[in-house]
């Protein structure tokens, strides 16, 4: 009475499935220097905690007698694992099998993972290696063959993802079509360099238009974290699930959740005196402001997103004492620090973050206002900038902003919501206006410049007379800036922000829809 031989035989089958593709194609797996699928998961969870399903889904041949002849098992890995402790779905795509081609994987092991993270509330990881695509035409070369219009079971729980719990997508290898899509459909996107390559079709498709050119020419991490389709680029498979570990322990399991406070020994008060001289006297200098990033936040915490790509705006991911943060900050390193057209859609990407998973804005402002120009025009500037003002004054969160030197015009005045409760400090190297002096010194005292016997003399002592207007200790007289700093005072004023807004986080889904 005994099940035995059926245990046995699903014991065989699961043997056979972690063949994966067969020796000879773990083989040529290896030698391209990537990790097979299991290897991946292995790396990326905690050790032994993946409980796969679906582990028998694959394509068999039976003989007459109702034996089995051979087994292709499914080439895509689905199951729960755990991230630091943290329960997580996981879909890992495994090329060892029809190159991970959708006709190769059962979709439906697809969107069982999408709606087991949404269903149980958990985030999502997706490690892609394939096309997951419709596969090769050679499916439409037999007699029962027919086309279909297109469509993506369970895209729909995809996209609720989104709105709902936390999602990352890797790229760990050439990924097209509906791959690249499941990579970019994420909140943190990682691509390592020179092994993955992302792309809506391969160099064939493209050929047929004209192009001749290889898949790293094509869709390579130098394009594609430049222009922002990826969030980063690393050299490692295991970076790429080093920066997914990070990534994650910012963030709650759910929107039904909140961030989790990690405790550390970086005392709030701790000052730098290197902050009292990080700012030049000359407006024009730029400086480095990852450093200033670095010394005020939470020692280690800094974690960048995007730093490939709109980079006149830095974004990323932090702590104050112990408490998760989004942070956004000028880098006048790059276009003065200007919201160029790619820094406002990079900025929109961080505030949804921010908005969705209920995270505390941190903004660090130097902005000298919208970047201008016709290269500027014809990126359509102003329209993604205004995007970026509208994402500012639709988010509910908390938000802190130190001005550490300019904030002009239209896109300086986005620093944050105007309308709610201005929780801001300014550092004496505070700047603003409706445009710098700079800019316009000349053209507006044109008439009495020419009639001058000395026109750099009566510059100097105009500019002199304006500078005296502009400093914003006159602005604090006025209160139309709440406090000027010691900037060595700045981190122990943002961990008061941190803790005070903690409390008033709330637990519960946003309004927000979040696109990618």
């Amino acid at each position: 009475m005994s099940w035995q031989k059926e245990v046995d035989e699903v014991q065989r089958r699961r043997a056979l499935a972690r063949e994966m593709g067969g020796p000879a194609k773990v083989a040529r797996q290896k030698a391209q220097g990537k990790l097979t699928v299991r290897e991946r998961i292995a790396s990326l969870a905690d050790g032994g905690s993946f409980r796969e399903i679906g582990s028998l889904a694959g394509k068999s041949k039976y003989a007459e007698d109702g034996t089995l002849e051979s087994f292709s098992p499914s080439n895509m890995l689905v199951g729960r694992a755990r991230i630091d402790g943290r329960p997580v779905v996981l879909s890992a795509d495994d090329f060892t099998v029809r190159g991970g081609a959708a006709d190769g994987s059962v979709w439906e092991k697809l969107a069982h993972a999408e709606q087991m993270a949404s269903e149980l509330r958990l985030p999502l990881v997706r490690l892609v290696d394939g096309t997951g695509g419709g596969g090769s035409v050679k499916s439409l070369d037999h007699p029962d063959a027919r086309t279909y219009i297109p469509a993506v079971p369970g895209f729909q729980h995809a996209v609720n993802n989104l709105s709902a719990v936390p999602v990352v997508g890797l790229a760990l290898g050439p990924t097209a079509g509906l791959g690249a899509a499941r990579v970019v459909m994420s909140h943190y996107s990682v691509m390592v360099r020179k092994m993955a390559q992302l792309f809506v079709a391969g160099p064939p498709v493209v050929a047929a238009l004209g192009e001749l050119v290889d898949k790293e020419g094509l869709g390579g991490s130098h394009m594609q974290a430049a222009n922002g389709v990826v969030d980063d680029a690393v050299d490692t498979e295991e970076e790429a699930f080093a920066r997914t570990r990070r990534f994650l322990s910012y963030l709650p399991s759910s929107v039904h959740e909140l961030p989790a406070r990690m405790p550390g020994s970086d005392d709030p008060a701790r000052t730098d005196e290197a902050l009292i001289e990080a700012i030049p006297r000359d407006s024009r200098r730029p400086y480095k402001v990852r450093p200033i990033l670095e010394t005020v936040l939470d020692r280690g915490s800094w974690f960048e997103i995007g730093a490939g790509w709109g980079r006149s705006v830095v974004t990323g991911l932090a702590r104050l004492d112990g408490w998760p943060v989004a942070v956004l900050a000028n880098d006048p390193v790059h276009l003065g620090g200007g919201w160029s057209a790619d820094a406002s859609l990079k900025i929109v990407r961080l505030l949804d973050l921010a908005e969705i998973f209920r995270l505390p804005v941190v903004h660090f402002v130097d902005n000298p206002g919208f970047v201008v120009g016709e290269k500027a025009e014809r990126a359509a500037t102003l329209r993604f900038g205004a995007r970026a003002l509208a994402a500012v004054y639709q988010s509910s969160i908390p938000v802190c902003a130190i001005i550490l030197r300019r904030c002009y015009g239209l896109a300086g005045a986005a620093h944050m919501n105007q309308a709610r409760l201005k929780y801001r400090y300014a550092w004496p190297s505070g700047d603003w206006g409706s445009l710098p002096i700079e800019g316009g010194l000349e053209a507006a005292y044109k008439a009495e410049l020419q009639a001058s016997p000395d026109p750099a003399a009566k510059l100097a002592e105009i500019r002199a007379r304006l500078d005296a207007v502009r400093s914003p200790l006159r602005t604090a007289e006025a209160f139309l800036v709440e406090e000027l700093i010691d900037p060595r005072e700045t981190r122990g004023l943002l961990c008061e922000f941190a803790n005070l807004v903690a409390p008033l986080r709330n637990p519960a889904p946003s309004t927000l829809r979040y696109r990618p």
